[in-house]
This record gives C-alpha cells, sequence and structure tokens, in this order.
C-alpha cells in the first residue's frame, strides 16, 4: 500500500498489452520520439536560419544589393572613361592633321613664336586683381 502512494514505480518492468518488457528502450527510438516530439522546433528553427543565410549571408540579398551598386558605379566609370577616350582620340587627330591644333599648345606652352614675330608678355598687378576680381559693397559709388 505505502507502494502505492508514492506514485508509479520508474524502475519497475513496463508493461504493454498485459506483458512485461523487461528491455531497455533502444537510443534510436529514443531518438526518433525526441525529434518527432520536437520536429515544429525544429523547423521553426531551420526556416530561421534558413532566412537570415540568405538575408545576410555572402550570397545573401545584401550582399546582391551591394553588387549591384558597385556594377552600377564601374558602368559610370566606364562610359565617363569611353567619353574620356573619345575626347584624345579627337585630339591626337587635331594633333596630326590640323595645323592650328598644333599651333595653339606649340604658342602657349612652349613659348614658340613664327619668325620675325615679337612676343610681348603682359602679367597682371596683385592690385589690379584685387579691385576687378570683386567689387567693394561697403562703399558704393556715390551719385553727383
Amino acid at each position: 500500500m505505502d507502494h502505492e502512494m508514492n506514485g508509479p514505480n520508474t524502475n519497475a518492468p513496463r508493461e504493454e498489452n498485459g506483458k512485461t518488457n523487461d528491455a531497455p528502450v533502444n537510443f534510436f527510438e529514443q531518438l526518433g520520439q525526441f525529434f518527432q516530439r520536437n520536429m515544429y522546433s525544429f523547423l521553426i528553427l531551420g526556416f530561421a536560419l534558413l532566412l537570415l543565410q540568405d538575408t545576410f549571408g555572402t550570397h545573401g540579398v545584401l550582399a546582391m544589393r551591394r553588387s549591384q551598386k558597385e556594377a552600377q558605379e564601374i558602368r559610370k566609370d566606364i562610359s565617363r572613361l569611353d567619353e574620356e577616350n573619345l575626347r584624345l582620340q579627337d585630339r591626337v587627330k587635331a594633333l596630326k592633321t590640323d595645323p592650328a591644333a598644333i599651333e595653339k599648345p606649340a604658342r602657349e606652352e612652349m613659348k614658340l613664336k613664327r619668325p620675325g614675330e615679337v612676343i610681348f608678355e603682359t602679367h597682371p598687378r596683385p592690385s589690379d586683381d584685387l579691385h576687378s576680381a570683386s567689387p567693394r559693397s561697403d562703399n558704393p559709388p556715390k551719385k553727383p
């Protein structure tokens, strides 16, 4: 009687269909039961991990957006360099064929002159630059 008050004895052999079962439960059977009981938890955890990987992973959404932005910047750089290349090709062509295009840099950068020419260089005075660059507004001119 004392034995029944304390609850069922967990060390006693189990009875199934009126028969006693003295064999311990197999490890793999316990593992299978564990997975069956927690199947939804594992599915939710797996789904959450996949979602995190797809968002923040190496090949995830954020990395894809970053790659697209970099590709767009590279395309802009390529188009800018193509335009510059075309301008330089036009300049090379002009320097090869147009005498005026050759004369301008020869005169301005190399200070070359034609025979019989005299070149006078003038440089503005520093005080003239100050007055001509920005008119003073604190003393407006007076009308007579």
